[in-house]
């Protein structure tokens, strides 16, 4: 379907929905039909179909999710579980803690901006700061392939300490495996990490609310695609770097400035539009993008057309996005560029009530059409 056909069904949907106090007073026109059709695929249980896995079971999009919520919060079901969050916040006595983990099988292990050592801790520490915590502690687990140069392990743990150092955070304890020649392509991180709620925020997509703003803390797409043309696999040449960076800060000024922030997310495998799929679909309500909105640099979006890639679905290693009070969007928005790592910041969409659990762009052209999660895994082992 093209974006001008869609344009068309998507935006009368919306406005007929609007129109009526619910999909089902009155007959419902054939856009809206359609619509509901999708919701009700979408509330379907997600089932596992393959019978084995496939590289876009770790790309963070729907297939992602059919593995994880059809396979393992089946098998590890608890509440705490099912919210489905970057970090577990739990309490403690008085306390409350967060808790994440994560694994890195990035390749190449060394690019622009990074490698997988600043990237293991940056990641971690990301997933604790938008839960609302302070980071604190981490673990650090290496599995080694037999072979691996000594010298690109210590360049690795040197790259990890630094980026501790700067994130205010200790690896606190470890582990090491040691695979045969040929078992694990050189070097894979896992990493676990713990923090403290200081504030009394609660953050989430049940918070959200019709009004609310979106913002991105800066340009969006720059890892996954320093990643893919650091392979040297394509003849594209670019001036690009990764933006892996620690966001505990961003996230510190963030909610210093705006007390009406819902919902926070690091925008990693799936980018930006899985996020937002997340949120719509967890809240039941509809994310209204405007395309011209969105910051990505020239680099990135010629590198992406030439790929046919779009970069909404590009990973990022030091871009947020939160889900603020919309009478709160400035502050947010003016709290992030003054900071180093939101000088790029943009509100790129507002919240709003229908079509319920689904993204809509409004493209460049003044069309709109349906941003749905990401299917396949284009760009493989960015992290």
């Amino acid at each position: 379907m093209t974006t001008e056909r869609t344009a068309g069904w998507v935006e009368r949907a919306v406005a007929e929905a609007e129109a009526t106090t619910g999909h089902e007073a009155g007959r419902l026109s054939p856009e809206q039909q359609v619509l509901q059709r999708i919701e009700r695929a979408r509330r379907r249980a997600p089932k596992i179909r393959e019978s084995r896995i496939t590289l876009a079971h770790g790309a963070g999009g729907k297939a992602t999710h059919s593995l994880i919520e059809g396979l393992f919060v089946e098998a590890f079901r608890n509440p705490t579980l099912e919210e489905l969050d970057d970090g577990a916040v739990l309490s403690v006595g008085t306390s409350r803690l967060a808790f994440t983990t994560d694994s890195y099988v990035v390749s190449p292990l060394f690019f622009p901006g990074g490698d997988i050592g600043d990237l293991a801790v940056n990641g971690t520490v990301n997933d604790l700061a938008v839960s609302g915590a302070r980071p604190l502690y981490l673990s650090a687990g290496f599995i080694l392939e037999e072979g691996f140069p000594v010298a690109d392990l210590q360049r690795i743990a040197t790259s990890m300490a630094a980026a501790a150092e700067r994130a205010g955070v200790q690896v606190v304890t470890g582990d090491t495996k040691v695979v045969q020649r040929g078992k694990a392509d050189g070097c894979y991180v896992n990493t676990a990490g713990v923090g403290v709620l200081e504030r009394p925020v609660t953050l989430g997509p049940s918070h959200v609310r019709p009004g609310d703003a979106v913002v991105v803390s800066g340009p969006i797409g720059d890892h996954g695609v320093t990643i893919m043309l650091a392979r040297g696999e394509l003849d594209i040449a670019a001036d690009l770097a990764s933006d892996t960076a620690a966001l505990h800060g961003l996230v510190d000024a963030l909610l210093d400035a705006a007390p009406g922030v819902r919902l926070l997310r690091d925008a990693t495998r799936g980018g930006v539009a899985t996020i937002l799929n997340e949120v719509a679909q967890a809240a039941q309500l509809a994310v209204v993008v405007d395309e011209a909105s969105v910051p990505v640099r020239p680099a990135v979006t010629g590198a992406c057309e030439l790929l046919g890639i779009d970069p909404l679905y590009v990973a990022c290693e030091g871009r947020l996005v939160a889900v603020v009070d919309g009478a709160q969007a400035e502050a947010a928005l003016a709290a992030l560029r003054g900071h180093p790592l939101g000088d790029g910041a943009a509100v790129i969409g507002r919240v709003a009530a229908d079509p319920p659990g689904m993204v809509l762009l409004k493209t460049a052209f003044g069309g709109t059409r349906v941003v749905d999660m990401l299917v396949g895994d284009p760009l493989p082992r960015i992290c």
